[in-house]
């Protein structure tokens, strides 16, 4: 099939026809409207939230700040597997002083094996608690990317999802029309099958 039957092929909805109907129009232009409220759409809710996202990390990065602590408590298992994680590490209490002079005792996930009065770095955020730490700019900007292509990929199958609810619409109202059309018709024909 060459390229211009193809493409008439294509868009057979646009063209004038004896056969096309209204909801055949409607429904050219309801497929074109949800490629481009997802094209358009998408496009935007990805750059929101990458944006949204971006400004949470800085904020973060912003807000929260690392500080030397000390391991209060000798319990900390060399074998993480007594009460340890998957990744080697075990939850103890640290101890830590602000640069305002406040002391501050919090639990944190420390490496397994360590003794009472090994240092360690542990993030706080204004109030003084124990904060995971902030994504580097790098992990921030991969991060935002992929929240921005979850939220475009959602916003799109919701845009997607709508269209064909129209689309079952649509062709619920033609089959109802070609039932009434077949009942006037389906009696004039002289011979049945069967």
């Amino acid at each position: 099939m060459d390229g211009s039957r193809r493409t008439a092929k294509r868009f057979w909805r646009w063209r004038k026809n004896p056969l096309r109907r209204r909801d055949d129009i409607i429904e050219a232009w309801v497929v074109l409207a949800v490629w481009a409220v997802i094209a358009v759409g998408g496009t935007i809710v990805g750059l929101l939230t990458a944006h949204a996202a971006d400004e949470v990390f800085a904020r973060q990065r912003a807000e929260r700040c690392s500080v030397r602590a000390v391991l209060v408590t000798d319990d900390v298992p060399v074998d993480p597997s007594r009460g340890g994680t998957a990744d080697g590490t075990i939850t103890a209490r640290v101890r830590w002083t602000d640069p305002d002079g406040s002391v501050h005792t919090d639990k944190t996930s420390v490496d397994t094996g360590l003794t009472a009065g090994s240092g360690l770095t542990v993030w706080t955020n204004g109030r003084g608690e124990v904060v995971a730490e902030p994504p580097t700019p790098t992990e921030a900007a991969v991060e935002a990317g992929l929240l921005a292509t979850a939220a475009a990929l959602a916003f799109a199958g919701l845009a997607f999802g709508a269209g064909a609810l129209a689309r079952w619409r649509l062709d619920q109202k033609r089959m109802a029309e070609w039932g009434k059309e077949w009942s006037l018709v389906g009696p004039q024909w002289g011979h049945k099958t069967g």
